[in-house]
């Protein structure tokens, strides 16, 4: 049955930044999708927005009309723990995470509350690990990081391949990600800020290393920097990517047995062409030199706006694909996971999903920072189907 350990707090979900554009579609989602009986209640500073957020959502579902209307806010960390000792889970949206999102992980991993964000941010990650994990192993709370398209696809068909490998043999996987989709504004300031903490970053995630040691058992899991190629299995050019996924995936290959004695992952954009694979290196390389420089890095930030995204026109057009391609024990395995718009449709469906596991499923006895394998696995994966995601063998 699901984790009961906070069964007599108010609410078994509350959602925080539900006003923004993406945390507004998490909140239709679960308006549509929450089964009879949830306690979910919608979190933010701005009560006027909060309201308006929840005459929408009545207009969906006629039980969301007496949804109450919690107030938090990143500047009140009273607030914030107020919030999460009424809650069983947390969502959040609010973000950039490194800016607005230690407070909430704090409060969760001190009061027990389990905590889920769509972060792609690997500095805020390895920070959060370093300074609230061992509260969170104390109390219980389950902090999960990285619940949208950063990293489910990627995390969970990860664990769809292995598990037809064997796992008694080294497995050598590479992920191959191709979309059709708008970045979000939140995304593009996320990725100028990282690019700008290039430094930084490196220290939080050499910290943390050392922090957390090897797996116990002595099994190996390891992200593996890849080179551009032209993939022999998939046909496609390969441009190594330089997201938080390859680190997420890894950490799943370092908690579970069933990525085998030695695991390696390498990550990459797919392109059809040459040409494309070269527009892109040349793309990324660009930006991240602008973000070394502060006014021409704050001019990029001010031409886009945070909290906005495309119309629903717009996302139905958009699409994603992530091609596996596993090898162990002399046997190659193909696999894809697939679905519509990437960072919004689908990422808001596969936040609240992951909100709903923790609540409702029999998952993993897990405590402290864990990736989504490793916090609920199998179970999720099943949502995430049900929610729309394809995952097959080819």
């Amino acid at each position: 049955m699901a984790d009961d350990r906070k069964a007599d707090r108010d609410f078994d979900i509350v959602l925080f930044g539900a006003t923004g554009f993406t945390g507004r579609l998490t909140a239709e989602y679960l308006a549509r999708h929450a089964p009879d009986g949830l306690r979910w209640a919608l979190a933010g500073r701005n009560r006027d927005k909060l309201e308006e957020v929840r005459h929408h959502l009545a207009t969906i579902s006629g039980s969301a009309d007496d949804l109450e209307l919690l107030h938090a806010d990143v500047t009140d960390p009273t607030s914030l723990v107020q919030v999460a000792e009424r809650a069983r889970v947390v969502i959040t949206t609010v973000g950039p995470y490194l800016a607005y999102g230690e407070p909430l992980v704090a409060a969760c991993a001190d009061a027990g509350t389990d905590y889920v964000d769509l972060t792609g941010e690997p500095e805020f990650v390895d920070r959060m690990y370093l300074r609230h994990h061992r509260a969170a192993v104390a109390s219980g709370a389950r902090i999960v990081h990285a619940c949208g398209f950063d990293s489910i696809p990627h995390d969970l068909g990860a664990l769809y391949t292995v598990q037809q490998l064997p796992d008694d043999a080294p497995i050598t996987l590479r992920g191959v990600v191709r979309s059709g989709g708008t970045a979000s504004g939140g995304t593009i300031h996320s990725a100028l800020n990282q690019f700008a903490r290039a430094r930084r970053m490196k220290e939080a995630y050499s910290a943390r290393r050392r922090a957390e040691g090897k797996p116990a058992d002595g099994r190996r899991s390891r992200a593996v920097s890849g080179t551009p190629h032209k993939d022999s299995v998939l046909g496609y050019w390969l441009l190594p990517l330089p997201t938080i996924d390859p680190i997420v995936v890894a950490r799943s290959g370092a908690a579970l047995p069933a990525y085998g004695p030695d695991f390696r992952y390498s990550h990459y954009a797919g392109t059809k062409t040459i040409r494309y694979a070269a527009g892109g290196a040349v793309v990324v390389g660009a930006l991240a030199a602008a973000a070394q420089v502060g006014p021409v890095r704050r001019f990029l930030l001010d031409r886009v706006a945070q909290g906005e995204g495309p119309d629903e026109a717009r996302r139905d057009k958009s699409w994603f694909t992530v091609d596996f391609v596993g090898e162990s024990g002399g046997r190659t395995v193909h696999t894809r996971v697939s679905g519509g718009d990437p960072g919004y449709t689908e990422t808001s469906m596969m936040l609240a999903e992951s909100a709903l596991c923790l609540v409702l499923d029999d998952n993993p006895s897990t405590a402290g920072q864990v990736t989504t394998a490793q916090a609920m696995g199998d179970n999720l994966l099943a949502r995430v189907q049900a929610g729309g995601l394809r995952f097959e063998t080819l």
